[in-house]
């Protein structure tokens, strides 16, 4: 059983859950998280935190009664982001009504102005995982640039896992998710690579920022070291 599955079945068990037990860490989830963290004098954050397990761990008396997963190093927006990994655009005229579907949901502008998945997506994507795991988080007004994401959130010295990594590229830009580096790349989990959601080696000099939701809760710091494998992406358009 997946973490986000737990967390989904204990909430349900509480009684804080009542949408569908499938696992996802949308906004339902959240919702529930938030309500059963206010019920046992947590704050409310929406995350699945350790304290916040333990509690889960408990029945209506206090008494322990399940054992919990192993709460995983990656934040919530990048496990959602690991659910897409081989998502493809599609050539020619068509488009995949995923990535169309993601557009819809942000609603308002986006939603009239992103019709074709031949227009850059990776801001798209981006947006589509942190604000479906992370509600209340702040966009950047136009969330399809994705340089737009350099004053996203708050500012890192250094990256930790699921960190916001912005990068300059002839032309523009792209944003993606910090999953770790090599000695010359950083390895990036994002939506427009390679016209995909994949992991892909951008060259750090590249970098333009380094940025942390505020409503994230604390990062892990630390490096995450990765193999030099594959060549470096130069460009994501």
């Amino acid at each position: 059983m997946t973490f986000d599955r737990w967390v989904n079945d204990r909430l349900l068990a509480h009684g804080a859950y009542s949408g569908r037990v499938d696992g996802v860490p949308g906004r339902e989830m959240v919702a529930a998280l938030k309500r059963f963290q206010s019920a046992v004098g947590l704050e409310p954050t929406g995350l699945a935190n350790a304290d916040t397990v333990e509690a889960l761990r408990q029945n209506a008396r206090g008494v322990v009664v399940a054992t919990a997963p192993k709460v995983p190093a990656e934040p919530v927006w990048m496990r959602e982001a690991r659910r897409y990994m081989g998502l493809k655009e599609i050539a020619g005229p068509k488009s995949n009504l995923t990535i169309i579907g993601w557009a819809k949901r942000l609603g308002g502008w986006v939603a009239g102005f992103y019709t074709d998945d031949d227009t850059p997506w990776c801001g798209l994507a981006v947006a589509n995982w942190i604000s479906v795991t992370l509600p209340s988080e702040p966009l950047p007004s136009n969330p399809l640039g994705a340089l737009n994401w350099s004053n996203f959130g708050v500012a890192l010295k250094e990256p930790a896992l699921g960190a916001i990594l912005t990068f300059k590229r002839p032309g523009g830009g792209h944003v993606g998710f910090y999953a770790g580096d090599d000695s010359q790349c950083f390895h990036v989990l994002g939506g427009n690579q390679s016209n995909s959601v994949s992991v892909t080696r951008i060259d750090k000099s590249r970098l333009q920022a380094i940025r942390w939701p505020k409503t994230g809760g604390e990062p892990v710091p630390g490096r995450v070291v990765r193999s030099a494998t594959g060549e470096a992406s130069r460009d994501e358009a």
